[in-house]
């Protein structure tokens, strides 16, 4: 499991990355809200932001994760007025923890939002197709063992055709689970994805393996049998 915190305190950020590290997790740590925006990407599964940053600040960092991502975020603050916990929840933040806190607390609400978003999967609950992997726990996609570099959208899309393995997903239903409506326009953004998806799994885009074309009614990833 990977922790991203986002905290311009060194003394904070230190205490915190050793308790992280001391309970096996892998950290990331970000000194502002620029970095934070920079080093934040589909491998990280929670993320610890403190409100009051240089550049930007944790309120806009939330906002912009949300418009990819939906992972545990914990608002580490020194601001404990209603309306500032409301205002991070509004912008999706999941917890909050008030400064002076205790390392120790710190984490253990960190193992429960862990359990709550992954559930108890094992660290390496993998869904596999020929060379291709599906990792539910750091919800990427690997091919050979390498990490893809995806956007949230088409890792979004793996996950549906790794749960769908063999069936044949019509363009609306991929539309919805993805995007999570059901419109035209979205149905050619599904399209647009699918086309740079191929691009990074398949050795030849014109004769696809992975993911296959069903005229006039959607895609098939991979068969059944297979």
């Amino acid at each position: 499991m990977k922790i991203m915190m986002a905290e311009d305190d060194r003394n904070i950020s230190s205490i915190v990355e050793k308790y992280l590290k001391k309970s096996e997790y892998e950290t990331v740590i970000c000194e502002n809200g620029t970095e934070a925006l920079q080093k934040f990407d589909s491998s990280v599964n929670l993320v610890i932001l403190d409100i009051m940053m240089p550049e930007i600040d944790g309120f806009s960092v939330l906002e912009e994760i949300r418009k990819i991502s939906d992972v545990p975020v914990i608002m580490l603050t020194a601001k404990s007025s209603e309306s500032d916990k409301i205002k991070g929840f509004d912008y999706g933040a999941d917890d909050y923890v008030l400064k002076p806190f205790s390392p120790r607390e710190l984490i253990k609400r960190i193992e429960v939002h862990i359990k709550r978003y992954y559930g108890t999967q094992q660290k390496s609950k993998i869904s596999e197709y020929r060379d291709l992997k599906y990792d539910y726990i750091r919800n990427a996609v690997m091919k050979n063992d390498e990490i893809i570099d995806m956007t949230q959208t088409e890792i979004k899309i793996m996950k549906v055709f790794f749960e769908n393995k063999g069936i044949i997903i019509k363009r609306e239903m991929l539309t919805e689970k993805v995007f999570g409506i059901d419109s035209e326009n979205y149905d050619r953004a599904v399209d647009t994805h699918i086309k740079r998806l191929r691009k990074k799994i398949e050795e030849d885009t014109k004769n696809p393996v992975y993911i296959k074309t069903k005229y006039g009614v959607g895609y098939q990833f991979g068969d059944k049998n297979d």
